[in-house]
């Protein structure tokens, strides 16, 4: 009894998981080619009114004959492993000969993700006037199924901040609001929608996003985490992409063979860091595993980023969900087995910055050449030996390509010897004195080293001091990935449970055989194995089922804060469903026919209707569709870590509103602890008040304020921002010696343009915060908070300790009472530091 007991919860515990996991079958005690097998509802052929229902399923080509209801807590459970263990107990009741027949012949159906994309037909809604282009009648259409109507559109000055925060990343400034609301021409929507797009914040905006996928950042990682002096460069690059509505086409095939697509191009090289941006240990001794490592990031980071595939999980085993197989995974990988990073390719062209470099560098050298030539001097008779000592600690699949003479080298040992002089230094050379003086065993072990490897320690401490010579603006140099200029490319395997050393098979480079049955058409060039263009060009065909669908629904995710599918970068049969099909085929199949153009994308959307809607709370909304997935109302949402700063920047008007360029490292709090060799704030005080974006992007030491409001990680894709509420995030703008700044700096711009009437103050105040004039019972409510905070500063310098902040930037003409000015600096740092200022509605 206790056994049917238990094989009974242990059937029911399995339903319950499969039915969770998109009925997936078990990968693991079942061939590859079961995997995937079972069909999912087909939301693309049932009826729009569906949409956000139950899961509409469309009619099979031949049913089985009907079956009774089930008793109730009972339901049909598919257990492959059970039934696979335990044929006779679990078997099914054999179906009638003809189903059989039926069955077998049909095909299983693809999932959802891999179909084709389709054109579908505009809806017919009843609301008509509603819909001001297509978007709409495909939110429209759910909603009157499910007896809702839209929100009216918001008020015009909340649209503009909406839109602005959106599109830029900051907040609008008053005299923009107030252009906006006061147009009374009917193509005013129009107008501002293409002023958002036309500015070079939209780039910003729309870059600080891709680099959240491309796991952006200048430095290394790791324990050493060195700096990437150049990698601004692959920053700058998104940005102008951006600007310039380069088709998103061409931006990814660029981004994965721009090196092969643009050869006689740097800018090729330059979009190569969307590749070249893993995190990355320099100390790692099995050149080899890192080798693996590194191809291992690569993969996972296409894979997520562009088709919205977890392919990582099938590194290791068969993907427990989605038909992805270790073969694949292998096969998708070996597109970048011939790929090695680069970091020391010149400039073509030297600018103003690469001068300033050349000569900041020449008085370092000057200044340092007698400690260099020391230094050399001591190392000179060591250096053969010190350099095959370095080389003796890698491990021994490394040293096999080490050791080997440069004319025996394949490609694979290409790779290990072209990482190995990217990562040895004379520090590693070095190395050896220490040993020499300290180990008995090395044949140079005497007195006379140890004092010569004391020497060059005491010339490197001197060479430390001389640091501060260093130019930290970056480099006249680019980084991004090549293949070294060879087409011969090492050959890849698939790996027993993801492990390097335990090879099975050999693969080629091939897609994912769930997707597609297409085969890459691979043409090598002198310099190139060309098989990330062949990758590149199926990535962005237009028959590709994933590219196009994964970024329009990530584009939505950033105007709704909830995809369409709301797993925005797995569209596998763990991910989530999209909620409205239609609408995610609409999207995608004319951002394609619009020649992949990201701006029309925006515009669109934009422009919709349901982007306009208010975003007031409705009962029957929150009754009939609780998590707001059909749009009925427009979802609030928290500004980003970046947009809190960077609008903080803007209502100061401290903003430096500066395109591109090397990053910059603005203050710290000194309790950080960063080194001055992590965090080396810049000489230029401009360079502190520059857009989030430029702020340098250290993977050991984020940058504190932006850490708080929950900035992306750099260490693998970041698909969409955390949203977390802490009180660390009140105390950091309320104590922030920073933030208390701009503070005063508002305060001061607040006085300047309202003059000293108190009333037009907190209207001014609120224009510039919120995009709306003070109500009456707000500004009661600040004037007594005013005359209240007034009266406890004022009993507090009594004694004369208390420092008071007063504004800052006042015309010279100005006359105020210091302590009645201090408190109106609180009072608007009170201000900013509330919700209505770090979110938009």
């Amino acid at each position: 009894m206790k056994k049917k007991l238990y094989l009974a919860v242990m059937v029911a515990l399995a339903g319950a998981v499969s039915s969770e996991a998109g009925s997936a079958v078990d990968t693991f005690n079942n061939p590859v080619g079961e995997i995937g097998k079972k069909n999912q509802p087909d939301l693309f052929s049932g009826s729009v009114s569906a949409i956000g229902g139950s899961a509409a399923v469309a009619p099979q080509a031949a049913q089985t004959a009907p079956v009774a209801a089930p008793a109730p807590l009972a339901a049909p459970v598919a257990v492959p492993s059970l039934q696979a263990a335990q044929p006779a107990q679990a078997a099914a009741p054999a179906a009638p000969a003809e189903s059989k027949v039926a069955d077998a012949s049909a095909a299983p159906k693809k999932l959802w993700s891999y179909q084709p994309v389709k054109s579908p037909v505009q809806p017919t809604v009843n609301n008509k006037s509603w819909v001001r282009n297509p978007i709409d009648a495909f939110v429209l259409a759910p909603l009157e199924a499910k007896g809702l109507t839209p929100s009216p559109d918001a008020d015009r000055a909340a649209y503009i901040r909406r839109a602005t925060i959106d599109a830029w990343g900051v907040i609008p400034t008053p005299e923009e609001v107030a252009s906006f609301v006061n147009d009374s021409a009917p193509d005013a929507y129009e107008k501002l929608a293409d002023r958002l797009l036309s500015s070079t914040k939209f780039g910003e905006r729309q870059a600080r996003r891709w680099l959240d996928l491309a796991r952006y950042a200048d430095s290394a990682g790791f324990q050493g985490d060195q700096t990437r002096p150049n990698f601004w460069r692959y920053r700058d690059y998104v940005i102008k992409a951006f600007n310039d509505d380069k088709p998103y086409s061409q931006f990814i095939q660029e981004q994965v063979a721009g090196d092969e697509i643009l050869p006689d191009k740097q800018e090729g090289i330059i979009a190569t860091g969307f590749l070249a941006g893993f995190p990355d240990n320099s100390n790692s001794r099995d050149l080899v595993q890192r080798k693996y490592q590194i191809a291992t990031d690569m993969t996972d980071t296409v894979g997520k980023v562009v088709l919205g595939q977890t392919v990582e999980c099938a590194r290791c085993h068969n993907h427990k969900f989605d038909k992805i197989s270790q073969k694949d995974y292998f096969s998708l990988q070996s597109f970048f087995a011939n790929v090695s990073a680069v970091d020391n390719i010149p400039v073509a062209k030297k600018g103003a910055l690469e001068h300033k470099y050349d000569e900041q560098y020449a008085k370092w050298e000057e200044a340092t050449k007698d400690i260099r030539a020391k230094q050399d001097a001591i190392l000179a008779p060591y250096q053969e030996k010190g350099l095959k000592y370095h080389k003796e600690r890698y491990l021994t699949d490394s040293r096999e390509s080490i050791f080997k003479p440069k004319e025996q080298w394949n490609a694979h040992d290409r790779w290990v010897n072209h990482r190995l002089a990217n990562v040895t230094t004379e520090t590693d050379v070095a190395s050896y004195l220490r040993d020499a003086s300290d180990n008995p065993s090395n044949p140079d072990y005497s007195t006379d080293i140890a004092l010569k490897a004391a020497q060059y320690k005491e010339l490197t401490d001197e060479l430390t001091k001389l640091n501060d010579l260093k130019p930290v603006f970056g480099a006249p140099t680019i980084s991004g990935v090549s293949e070294l200029g060879h087409a011969d490319a090492p050959p890849s395997y698939v790996f027993f449970g993801g492990d390097h050393e335990r090879k099975l098979e050999e693969v080629q480079p091939a897609f994912p055989e769930a997707i597609t049955d297409e085969k890459p058409v691979i043409t090598p060039t002198e310099f190139s194995s060309g098989r990330r263009t062949a990758l590149a060009k199926w990535l962005t065909s237009d028959t590709n089922p994933l590219t196009a669908r994964v970024y329009v629904n990530r584009i939505w995710e950033q105007y709704f804060g909830r995809g369409i599918v709301e797993t925005v970068s797995d569209f596998g049969k763990a991910g989530q469903k999209p909620v409205n099909p239609e609408l995610l085929d609409y999207l995608a199949d004319s951002f394609v026919k619009n020649g992949w153009s990201v701006k029309k994308l925006h515009r669109e959307i934009l422009l919709s209707g349901v982007y306009r809607q208010s975003s007031g709370y409705r009962e029957d909304v929150a009754k009939a569709d609780p998590e707001n997935k059909l749009l009925a109302v427009f979802p609030r949402k928290r500004l980003e870590a970046e947009e809190i700063r960077d609008s903080l920047l803007v209502a100061s008007g401290q903003l430096e509103d500066k395109v591109g360029g090397p990053s910059v490292f603005p203050p710290v709090p000194a309790n950080l602890g960063a080194s001055p060799a992590q965090w080396k704030v810049s000489k230029d005080k401009k360079d502190h008040n520059r857009r989030s974006l430029y702020i340098f992007t250290r993977r050991s030491v984020p940058y504190p304020l932006l850490s708080t409001f929950d900035m992306a990680t750099a260490q693998e894709a970041h698909s969409k921002r955390d949203v977390t509420t802490t009180p660390l995030q009140s105390l950091a703008l309320l104590n922030s010696d920073v933030v208390l700044g701009w503070s005063q700096s508002l305060a001061g711009r607040v006085i300047n343009e309202a003059g000293n009437d108190e009333s037009a103050q907190l209207d001014k105040l609120y224009q510039i915060l919120f995009s709306r004039k003070a109500t009456d019972s707000e500004k009661e409510t600040l004037l007594k908070f005013l005359n209240s905070h007034e009266k406890s500063v004022r009993e507090k310098i009594t004694d004369g300790k208390f420092a008071i902040s007063i504004p800052t930037g006042l015309k010279e003409n100005q006359k105020l009472d210091p302590i009645r000015a201090a408190a109106f600096v609180d009072l608007v740092h009170t201000v900013a530091n509330s919700n209505e200022f770090i979110y938009r509605f």
